[in-house]
């Protein structure tokens, strides 16, 4: 177990909450970006065990001081943080990728797959390796059409069968080491399929709770460890309500 995978259990048990928020605030002329995301972490932080940032915030703040001031405050609340910026490109792209977000203090990256192990995602395995970083592996997607890439049938290099390209994923999640697998919560069948592959060997995260129409009660029970949750929580009317009830339906996590 690596430092990452560390940090976000520890997290997680001392607060009790499998929640992870997606701070995916939307773009607005009339939004202090810095002063929301600050404002939803500290008044979220009891009720959450880890942040994870796209480019809703990535691309209008950059990767200056503005998103390290961010980085800092999750860092003073104790939360590990997620840049979800789903690296897919080559592997000298994706080592500098992977390089620049752990630099400014992202705890780990989300990275997709597709694109394999040589020349591939083995430059962003290395960096994680080399700042004691965590990678996690999209291998099912929560939108509607996740089948259309994820779910397409593949040929098993190994057996020689046809397979569903997310059970091959899922393997890949093993067979790389990954800190964890990212299966959608609006999926809670392709969640036990991954699960039963995986077991507890690499935790499955499951965005799309609430809006994208995922249930905590079903993610949970298929296999998930964490869910990932945004909108739900960033547009409510009381942020901390929703995000101590998600936490209270996500149940306590035993030892």
């Amino acid at each position: 177990m690596n430092k990452f995978s560390e940090i976000i259990k520890n997290s997680a048990y001392q607060r009790q909450s499998r929640i992870i928020l997606a701070l995916d605030i939307q773009p607005s002329k009339t939004i202090d970006y810095v002063k929301k995301a600050v404002h939803l972490i500290e008044s979220l932080g009891s009720h959450i065990c880890a942040v994870k940032v796209n480019r809703h915030l990535t691309l209008p703040l950059g990767l200056g001081v503005e998103i390290r001031k961010i980085l800092k405050v999750c860092d003073k609340v104790g939360l590990p943080t997620i840049m979800d910026c789903k690296i897919n490109d080559v592997g000298s792209t994706n080592k500098v990728m992977a390089q620049h977000y752990f630099e400014i203090g992202f705890d780990a990256v989300t990275a997709n797959p597709f694109v394999g192990w040589e020349d591939g995602l083995q430059s962003v395995f290395e960096m994680a390796e080399t700042f004691d970083r965590g990678v996690l592996l999209l291998v099912y997607m929560s939108h509607k059409g996740s089948w259309e890439g994820y779910g397409i049938m593949a040929n098993d290099p190994n057996s020689g069968k046809t397979r569903p390209l997310y059970n091959l994923f899922a393997e890949k999640a093993l067979a790389w080491g990954a800190d964890g697998a990212i299966v959608g919560a609006t999926y809670p069948e392709k969640i036990l399929e991954v699960f039963n592959i995986l077991g507890n060997k690499v935790p499955i995260y499951s965005p799309g709770i609430g809006v994208q129409g995922g249930r905590v009660n079903l993610a949970i029970s298929s296999g998930a460890k964490y869910l990932i949750v945004g909108r739900s929580i960033i547009h409510s009317n009381d942020p901390v309500a929703t995000a101590k009830e998600l936490k209270i339906m996500a149940g306590r996590l035993k030892l």
